[in-house]
């Protein structure tokens, strides 16, 4: 194996352990996936951005309590150099039976086997937008 290969499985096993944390609603295991120090970005909202592994904690306590049935999948993702770039879908029922549905795009940046920053491209999918292709 080649050391590039090395790198590569390490940032896919970080991709990996992340969804399977989500999946079994494992903050520790979730956590761990995490910095310290670790910086949240979205762009789509600034005032949303945060920074610490702490914050993120509550951030997914918070989104495990209103969707239990949560389900996050990566689609597909791309490693370059300390960069994994990944397309998430993020289903669930909330508390109050609606729907719950984001799609979207993470850009990681990693230290190590951990997860230092991340871009987050994420949203609520428009569920009852309609057809776009409709015409009237």
């Amino acid at each position: 194996m080649s050391i590039n290969a090395g790198k590569n499985a390490v940032r896919g096993d970080v991709l990996r352990r992340m969804e399977e944390a989500m999946n079994a609603y494992d903050l520790d295991a979730l956590a761990d996936c995490f910095t310290e120090d670790f910086r949240s970005e979205l762009p789509i909202h600034p005032g949303r951005s945060f920074t610490g592994r702490e914050h993120m904690r509550r951030n997914w306590a918070g989104l495990f309590a209103h969707v239990p049935d949560l389900a996050a999948t990566v689609l597909q993702s791309v490693t370059d150099g300390d960069q994994v770039w990944s397309e998430w879908e993020i289903a669930g029922t909330t508390v109050d039976g609606g729907r719950y549905l984001s799609r979207g795009v993470a850009i990681l940046s990693l230290r190590g086997e951990r997860i230092a920053s991340v871009r987050f491209y994420l949203d609520d999918v428009d569920t009852d937008a309609g057809d776009p292709a409709a015409t009237d």
